[in-house]
């Protein structure tokens, strides 16, 4: 085979054999394609998309491109939660913790940011010595001591879809329902836990713009789920305007910290304890929402969990007491404040535009394998409803110096949009999928 043969398939939409699509991850593995390559044979796909079967074979390449764990056969049940990604999206770092406090092991392999999207591993490693680089044997020791382990990508788990991601990140290859499920799915493969569940996000903010999207993806997902034997359940959540008030690294760690400790804003925090009964649900350790939500409060009010996310992040080589005190998190030099430029009502906040802003300050990668600043982003001020004054505080910048504090505030004014009358945020959660 050649690569450039499966590049012209892709390219004009004639399918790619099970074999040429093991033989095209195994090799792009092996680095014997390179990375230019790939990248259009990912643009193909793109483009041109593929069929259910393509996808499925995609996925299990990835997932056997290196070690599978299959953590269900050491300790069941073992959950995991993964969302499509999104602006201010901090759901899996409370939600993980959350579920292992309330007794449930959690397996989180989980990524980097995609284009204008955070990702929890950049999150994680705001705090100082974290390591999300874990062997075969650190993630099961870790997971068996604790009962929760956040793992990123490593060279021995998924390496395929290690590689792919951080090339699609800075290819404009993004956006692709079967890559981003392939993506996804091939993790979960690969750790081979029991239960999964989804966070399929739509909207301004996130890589599905509309809710028919998502739930062709949640679909997706959940069909890949059921045929390898993962119980997996998908959520079809809002993303229209960023989740939560934090928009950067460090200060989305702050804000997930706050939620476990029952303190966070009310939409990101309902959405991080309905997600977390839904897992207790799932895995029969509750038998209905009532007493779901009734075991995520006692975990939330106890200090169990925010005191389970001090011991993965010790157990993974980071500083727990950034947990514990969280204003010991890395703090960017120059804040800020932009002002509302009219009185009014927030009508809306482009998230993606704010995303990209936040990339702009250091808060996310424009090229592979870029360093990124954990301490820079935004604390909104004001969120969809709000009524506020002209001059009142409508985001806080936080950034290197005073010249990117200023660069960036023409782009952020032109986020938000304002209504003479009241306005109502949408719901934030839509559908949920079921096998």
């Amino acid at each position: 085979m050649q690569a450039i043969e499966l590049i012209r398939k892709q390219r004009n939409a004639q399918p790619l054999s099970t074999a040429e699509i093991d033989w095209l991850v195994e090799q792009y593995t092996r680095e014997q394609i390179p990375d230019y390559q790939m990248s259009a044979w990912l643009m193909a796909v793109c483009l041109r998309g593929l069929d259910a079967r393509a996808t499925s074979d995609l996925t299990l390449a990835m997932a056997r491109s290196g070690l599978e764990l299959h953590v269900r056969e050491t300790i069941s049940p073992v959950v995991d939660k993964h969302s499509t990604g999104g602006v201010g999206d901090k759901v899996t770092l409370a939600v993980a913790p959350l579920v292992a406090a309330c007794g449930i092991a959690v397996g989180k392999m989980t990524g980097r940011g995609l284009g204008h999207t955070g990702g929890t591993v950049d999150k994680l490693e705001s705090v100082r010595g974290f390591r999300s680089e874990l062997s075969r044997e650190e993630f099961m020791q870790t997971l068996l001591q604790h009962h929760i382990v956040l793992a990123g990508q490593s060279p021995e788990l998924a390496p395929a879809d290690g590689k792919m991601y951080a090339l699609r990140d800075v290819t404009a290859t993004v956006e692709s329902i079967p890559l981003i499920a392939a993506s996804i799915m091939s993790k979960k493969l690969a750790i081979g836990g029991s239960h999964l569940l989804l966070d399929v996000k739509f909207g301004k903010g996130a890589f599905m713009k509309n809710v028919e999207q998502a739930r062709e993806l949640a679909t997706l997902m959940v069909e890949i789920g059921r045929a390898a034997g993962i119980h997996t359940v998908a959520a079809i959540t809002a993303m229209e305007q960023p989740l939560g008030r934090a928009v950067g690294n460090a200060l989305e760690m702050a804000e997930a910290i706050a939620i476990l400790r029952g303190e966070g804003p009310a939409d990101v925090g309902y959405l991080c304890y309905h997600e977390a009964a839904e897992l207790l649900m799932m895995t029969g350790k509750a038998a209905n929402e009532q007493a779901a939500e009734q075991l995520v409060e006692q975990a939330v009010r106890s200090g169990a969990a925010v005191a389970k996310l001090a011991e993965v992040i010790a157990a993974q080589g980071g500083d727990a007491r950034q947990i514990e005190q969280p204003e010991l998190l890395p703090t960017a030099p120059v804040r800020a404040l932009l002002m509302a430029p009219r009185s009014g009502y927030l009508a809306g906040i482009q998230a993606e535009q704010l995303g990209l802003a936040s990339m702009r300050l250091g808060a996310g990668r424009f090229k592979k394998g870029e360093a990124i600043d954990h301490r820079t982003g935004f604390i909104l001020q004001a969120k969809v409803g709000d009524k506020l004054e002209a001059g009142q505080a409508l985001v806080e910048i936080h950034a290197r110096n005073e010249g990117e504090a200023e660069a960036v505030r023409e782009e952020l004014l032109r986020c938000f949009s304002w209504s003479d009358s009241p306005v109502k945020p949408g719901a934030l959660i839509y559908d949920v999928i079921r096998p």
